[in-house]
C-alpha cells in the first residue's frame, strides 16, 4: 500500500516541459502564443522563436489557444518534449452574414455591409435597437437627444438624400421588410444587425431600401439540450444637471437691471424703497427672507430602468425552439414621464421531410408610454423664483404672483391634473415555409402580417396653465394598422467543375398597407376625475374625425452572384417596383445595380505574404428609387369649406390640392469602392469604403402664386448629393497569459450638398435651401458681439443702442437686413467616431465605448423661449451686459422690448461633443461552482452608461447634452435643442445572466 501510495505520488509529481510551437502553413516558430493548464490558472506563452516551457503533470492538459489560430488541448502523458502545429483560423473570413434574402460568405460579399452582433448588443442596456447601432456601424449617423422614456433615436445612413421624402433607413426582421418600425423590438432577442449601404447591398429592396437597410436576425433555437437563460438588470438614473435658470436673488437683480436700462430703475446699489416701486409683496417678502423657489428641481427626481428576461431554447433534429419574454421599465428623471413594455416572442422552426421546412417567428407587445408630448420642464424654466407656491398651511397657490399669465408649475404635476398616455399593442408575425425542389434549387414563401393597435389619450385639468381655472378638456386618438407581406423567392445555388459558383435569386413581392384613424376632442368635461373615459359628457365637441390611408408595393426582383475560384466575384441585380403613391402614368420604376469584387489574397503573388490573411477590392455601382412620400400626392383632392346659402350657413366642396399624374419615383445612383482587409492572423482586420450617391428627381412641393389659388403640388425637382468615407478597424493588441486586448474603431465622415433646385444652381433663400451647402442649414444673423459704451455712436448708425446685440453687416453697406443673413452652419458633423476596448483576464470582462460626433452647429431654443431678457419671467442664468460689466456674450435686460432685437442670433453654438458611452465590468463565476449550484454559466455584471460629456454647449455656456435630432421629429427641430428635451442622464445599472 505504502509502494502504491508512493506510485501515484510520483505520477502526479510536476516536471519540466519544453516544446516549441509552429504554423502548420510554413513550419515557422510562431511567438506569443498562450500555453496554460486546462483548469488552472497557471500558464506562459511562447517565446520569439516560438519555444515555450512550463511545469505539468502526466495528466495535465495543455490549453494552446493564439489569435489567428486554431486552438488546441494536448495532454501531456509521459512526454517531456512536446512540438505543436497550429492551423490557421479562417473563420472570420468565412463568417456568414445576413444579406437580402439569404446569406453570404464574408470573403465573398462584394456589397458595403456593417454587422453589430449580440456582443455589442448585450454590452449596452438600451431602451431601444436602434441605439446599439451608434458608433458601432460605419456610415451610420445615431443621435438620441436627451433621456425621455420610450424616444427613440434619429438614423440616417451615409447622409440625408431627399428633402420631403422619408430619409428613415428600411427595418427587416427575420426576412419581413417593416413599415411600423423596430422600437417594439427587445433588443435582447436581437443576435445580429446588418447594415446595408451602397446599392449592390440594397438593391434587393428595391424602393424601400432608398435610404439603406437594416437586417435584424433574432435568437433562434439550436439542437441540442434545452437551455433557460435568465438576464435581468436593473438601474439608476441621475440627470447630468440642467439648463440654469436665475435663483431669487439672480432674477431680483435682473429684473432691476431690466428698469435700470430705461431709468425706471436708479442706478447703483439696492435700496429697500427702490424695490418697492417694482417689486409686488410677495416677491419683496422672498427677497427680504432669502426665499427662492427652484420649480425646475421640483419637477425632476431618481429615475429608474429595468429589465427581466427569461428565454428558452433548444431543439432537436426536426424543430427548434426559442422562446423569450420581457418585462421592460422605464422611469424618466422627469416626473410624469416613464415607459413600460411587456414583450413575448416564439421563434421556431420545424423539418417536415428532407424537403420541406416550416417556421415561424411571433413577436407580441404591449406598452404603456406617459408623458411623450408633455413636458412641464417648459413652464418651469420661466416661472419667477420669488413668488408663494405654498401658502402658510402647505396649500398650493395656483398664481405664485400676480402676474396672471403665468401659474404655479408645481400645480401641473398634481395627479391628474395632466395626462399624457400612449398604449400600444402589436403582433408581428413572420411565416415562412421552403421547399427544396432539387440539388441546388430552393423554393420559400415569406408572410409576415403585422397589426398595430394604438391609443393615445390627453387629459388637461381646470387648474393647469394652459386652461388657467376655466373649463377641463381632453382628447382621444385611436389608430388601426395593419401591414402586410407576401413574398415568392427562388433560388438556384450550383458549384461548377469546382471553380465556377452561381447563385441566382428571383423575388416576387407585395406589401399593403391600411391605416385607420379616429379622433376626439372636447371642451367642458363635467368631472376630472373622468379624464379623457367619458368624452360624450363634455359640454363642447370641438373636434372629431376619421380617416383611412392606403397604399401597395408591387415588387419583382433578380439577383445573380458569380465567383470563379472565390477569387474573382461579380453581383447583378434588376429590381422593378411599382408603387400606388405615384401617377398613373409612372407607378412602376426600374433599378439596376452591379458590383464586381477580387480576393487580391487568394492570387499567387499575395498569397505567399504570410502577414496578409485577406485583401479584397470592391467596387459597385447601382440606382435605388424612393417612394416615401404620402399616399394621394399624385392625385386632385377636394377640401370642405363653408359658404353662405340663402343667409344660413352651409358647407360644400372645393378643389384643394393639384394632381401630378407624372409624379415619378425619386432615384439615388451610389458609386462604392471598398477594401476589406485581414492582417497577422487576424490581429488587424476591418474595411474602408468611398462612395458618392446622386439623389435627382427629388419628391417636393413646387410653390406657385397665391393668386391662382393653390400654394403649391408636389413634383420632380433638383439633385442633391452625398459623398464620404468610413473606417472600421479592429484589432487584437494583446492576447497573452489569458489576457486579452481588443480595440474596435468606427469612423464616418460624410458631406451632403445641394447639387441643383427647382430654378436649376440658383438657391431658394425662402426655403432655406442653398447650392453646395447641406440640405438643411442655419441662415440667420451672425453675432459679433454687445455694442460698448465707446461704440456708442456707431450703434446708432445701426439703429442699435449700447448693450444690444451687435450682428455683422454682411454685405457691408452700412445696414442691417434680410440681405445680412448667412449661413452660420449645419446640424451635420464634419465626422464621427466610436471606439470600443475590450478587456478580459480569468473570468473577468471589461469593455468601455466612448462617441464623438464633431463640426455640427445646434440651435439652442432654450436662449430664446426662456431668454426673454425682459425682466418679467424668469431666466437663463448668463453673463449678460451691464455698464459694470462690459461682457460681449449676452444683451442687457430690457423692460420695454419682449425679447431681445435680433435674439435669434443668440440661439446657435458650437455641437460637438465627446461622450464616454458606456463602461461595463463583469464576471463569470466559474464552471465549478455553477454546476455545484445546477447552474451551466453564471455571469454578474456592472455598468454605467453616459458618465461624462463634454462639449462647449454644456462646459461653458451651461447648457445641456447638445446631442441633437439632424432632421425635426418628435417635437424637437432638426438641430435643436427645447424643453420636449429630457435632461441627458447618467445611469448606473447591476444585472446578472444565468444559464440553466
Amino acid at each position: 500500500m505504502i509502494f502504491v501510495f508512493l506510485g501515484i505520488q510520483l505520477f502526479a509529481q510536476e516536471r519540466s516541459i519544453s516544446g516549441k510551437i509552429i504554423s502548420a502553413e510554413d513550419g515557422s516558430g510562431i511567438p506569443g502564443v498562450s500555453v496554460l493548464l486546462k483548469g488552472t490558472k497557471t500558464g506562459t506563452s511562447s517565446d520569439v522563436n516560438g519555444n515555450f516551457k512550463i511545469s505539468a503533470s502526466n495528466s495535465s492538459v495543455l490549453l494552446i489557444t493564439s489569435v489567428g489560430y486554431l486552438p488546441q488541448e494536448i495532454t501531456v502523458g509521459s512526454k517531456s518534449q512536446i512540438d505543436v502545429k497550429l492551423l490557421a483560423d479562417n473563420t472570420s473570413l468565412s463568417e456568414v452574414v445576413v444579406v437580402g434574402y439569404g446569406t453570404q460568405k464574408k470573403s465573398q460579399m462584394t456589397g458595403a455591409i456593417s454587422s453589430v452582433g449580440a456582443k455589442e448588443i448585450s454590452e449596452l442596456p438600451v431602451t431601444n435597437a436602434r441605439q446599439a447601432l451608434q458608433g458601432r456601424a460605419a456610415g451610420v449617423d445615431v443621435v438620441q437627444p436627451g433621456s425621455k422614456p420610450g424616444a427613440g433615436p434619429q438614423i440616417r445612413i451615409r447622409g440625408r438624400r431627399s428633402f420631403n421624402a422619408s430619409n428613415d433607413p428600411l427595418y427587416v426582421v427575420d426576412g419581413i421588410p417593416l413599415s411600423g418600425g423596430i422600437d417594439d423590438i427587445n433588443p435582447s432577442d436581437i443576435t445580429s444587425m446588418e447594415v446595408l449601404k451602397d446599392a449592390s447591398a440594397t438593391a434587393i429592396y428595391g424602393s424601400r431600401g432608398a435610404n439603406g437597410v437594416v437586417i435584424i436576425s433574432t435568437k433562434r433555437g439550436k439542437v441540442g439540450k434545452t437551455v433557460v437563460s435568465v438576464d435581468s438588470y436593473y438601474g439608476v438614473n441621475q440627470q447630468l444637471g440642467t439648463i440654469q435658470v436665475m435663483n431669487g436673488a439672480e432674477f431680483a437683480e435682473y429684473k432691476r437691471e431690466s428698469r435700470r436700462a430705461v431709468g425706471q430703475y436708479p442706478l447703483g446699489a439696492a435700496t429697500a424703497a427702490d424695490d418697492a416701486k417694482i417689486f409686488e409683496p410677495r416677491e419683496l417678502t422672498s427677497i427680504a427672507t432669502g426665499r427662492s423657489t427652484d420649480y425646475v428641481g421640483g419637477m425632476l427626481r431618481a429615475g429608474a430602468i429595468q429589465s427581466h428576461q427569461v428565454s428558452v431554447s433548444g431543439g432537436s433534429d426536426k424543430t427548434t425552439f426559442n422562446i423569450s419574454a420581457n418585462y421592460f421599465n422605464d422611469i424618466g428623471v422627469v416626473k410624469m414621464q416613464d415607459f413600460t413594455r411587456y414583450t413575448f416572442r416564439v421563434n421556431l422552426d420545424h423539418q417536415i421531410n428532407n424537403k420541406i421546412k416550416v417556421g415561424l417567428s411571433t413577436l407580441v407587445v404591449n406598452s404603456m408610454r406617459n408623458g411623450e408630448n408633455l413636458n412641464v420642464l417648459g413652464g418651469a424654466m420661466q416661472e419667477n423664483p420669488l413668488g408663494e407656491p405654498y401658502d402658510a398651511n402647505g396649500n398650493l397657490v395656483f398664481l405664485p404672483t400676480n402676474d396672471g399669465l403665468r401659474t404655479n408649475p408645481f400645480a401641473e404635476i398634481v395627479p391628474g391634473a395632466n395626462i399624457d398616455e400612449n398604449k400600444r399593442f402589436r403582433t408581428f408575425n413572420s411565416l415562412y415555409g421552403e421547399w427544396n425542389i432539387a440539388k441546388g434549387l430552393k423554393y420559400r414563401v415569406n408572410f409576415g402580417p403585422d397589426l398595430t393597435i394604438g391609443r393615445t389619450g390627453r387629459f388637461i385639468g381646470a387648474f393647469t396653465n394652459n386652461n388657467r381655472g376655466g373649463n377641463a378638456n381632453g382628447a382621444i386618438s385611436e389608430q388601426f394598422l395593419f401591414n402586410w407581406t407576401l413574398e415568392n423567392v427562388i433560388t438556384y445555388n450550383r458549384k461548377f467543375k469546382d471553380v465556377h459558383n452561381v447563385n441566382f435569386t428571383g423575388l416576387q413581392s407585395i406589401q399593403r398597407d391600411r391605416d385607420e384613424r379616429t379622433s376626439i376632442s372636447v371642451n367642458g368635461i363635467p368631472a376630472e376625475s373622468e379624464s379623457y373615459h367619458r368624452l360624450g359628457d363634455a359640454s363642447q365637441i370641438t373636434g372629431a374625425n376619421t380617416d383611412l390611408i392606403e397604399w401597395t408595393l408591387l415588387s419583382y426582383m433578380g439577383r445573380l452572384n458569380y465567383d470563379y475560384k472565390e477569387k474573382y466575384l461579380i453581383t447583378a441585380t434588376l429590381r422593378a417596383d411599382g408603387s400606388s403613391r405615384f401617377g398613373a402614368n409612372t407607378k412602376f420604376g426600374l433599378f439596376p445595380s452591379v458590383a464586381i469584387g477580387w480576393n487580391m489574397s487568394e492570387e499567387p503573388f499575395i498569397k505567399d505574404i504570410t502577414a496578409i490573411d485577406q485583401l479584397k477590392l470592391r467596387a459597385s455601382w447601382g440606382a435605388i428609387g424612393n417612394q416615401a412620400i404620402n399616399p394621394y400626392q399624385t392625385q386632385a383632392l377636394l377640401g370642405r369649406t363653408a359658404y353662405a346659402w340663402d343667409n344660413a350657413a352651409a358647407y360644400g366642396y372645393r378643389p384643394n390640392t393639384i394632381g401630378n399624374p407624372d409624379l415619378r419615383w425619386e432615384t439615388s445612383t451610389t458609386k462604392n469602392i471598398g477594401l476589406d482587409f485581414s492582417f497577422l492572423r487576424g490581429r488587424i482586420s476591418g474595411t474602408a469604403e468611398y462612395y458618392v450617391t446622386n439623389t435627382t428627381n427629388l419628391l417636393a412641393p413646387q410653390p406657385l402664386p397665391t393668386s391662382i389659388g393653390f400654394g403649391g403640388f408636389t413634383t420632380n425637382i433638383g439633385e442633391t448629393q452625398n459623398s464620404g468615407l468610413e473606417l472600421t478597424l479592429s484589432s487584437v493588441n494583446v492576447d497573452k497569459g489569458g489576457f486579452n486586448w481588443t480595440t474596435d474603431l468606427i469612423f464616418n465622415r460624410n458631406r451632403e450638398s445641394i447639387i441643383e433646385l427647382a430654378n436649376g444652381k440658383v438657391d431658394d433663400i425662402g426655403a432655406g435651401r442653398f447650392i453646395g451647402q447641406p440640405l438643411s442649414v442655419f441662415f440667420d444673423y451672425k453675432k459679433i458681439g454687445i455694442w460698448q459704451t465707446s461704440e456708442k455712436d456707431e450703434a446708432a448708425k445701426y439703429g442699435d443702442k449700447v448693450g444690444q446685440i451687435k450682428v455683422q453687416d454682411y454685405n457691408n453697406d452700412g445696414k442691417i437686413n434680410a440681405d445680412d443673413r448667412q449661413i452660420l452652419g449645419s446640424a451635420v458633423p464634419s465626422f464621427t467616431a466610436g471606439l470600443t476596448n475590450r478587456f478580459s483576464y480569468k473570468g473577468f470582462d471589461l469593455s468601455f465605448f466612448v462617441f464623438a460626433r464633431v463640426g455640427q452647429m445646434i440651435r439652442s431654443r432654450f436662449h430664446d423661449n426662456v431668454n426673454q431678457l425682459a425682466g418679467r419671467y424668469n431666466n437663463l442664468s448668463l453673463n449678460y451686459w451691464t455698464p459694470n460689466n462690459p461682457t460681449n456674450e449676452f444683451p442687457q435686460p430690457v423692460v420695454t422690448q419682449e425679447f431681445p432685437k435680433n435674439g435669434s442670433s443668440l440661439t446657435y453654438f458650437e455641437g460637438s461633443f465627446f461622450k464616454i458611452r458606456n463602461i461595463n465590468i463583469g464576471y463569470n463565476i466559474p464552471d465549478a461552482v455553477a454546476k455545484k449550484w445546477k447552474m451551466e454559466g453564471i455571469r454578474v455584471y456592472a455598468s454605467i452608461q453616459q458618465p461624462l460629456i463634454l462639449a462647449e454647449y454644456r462646459q461653458k455656456y451651461k447648457g445641456i447634452d447638445p446631442e441633437t435630432y439632424v432632421d425635426g421629429e418628435q417635437g424637437v427641430g432638426g438641430g435643436e435643442v427645447n424643453t420636449n428635451i429630457s435632461p441627458a442622464t447618467s445611469i448606473l445599472t447591476f444585472g446578472v445572466n444565468l444559464k440553466f
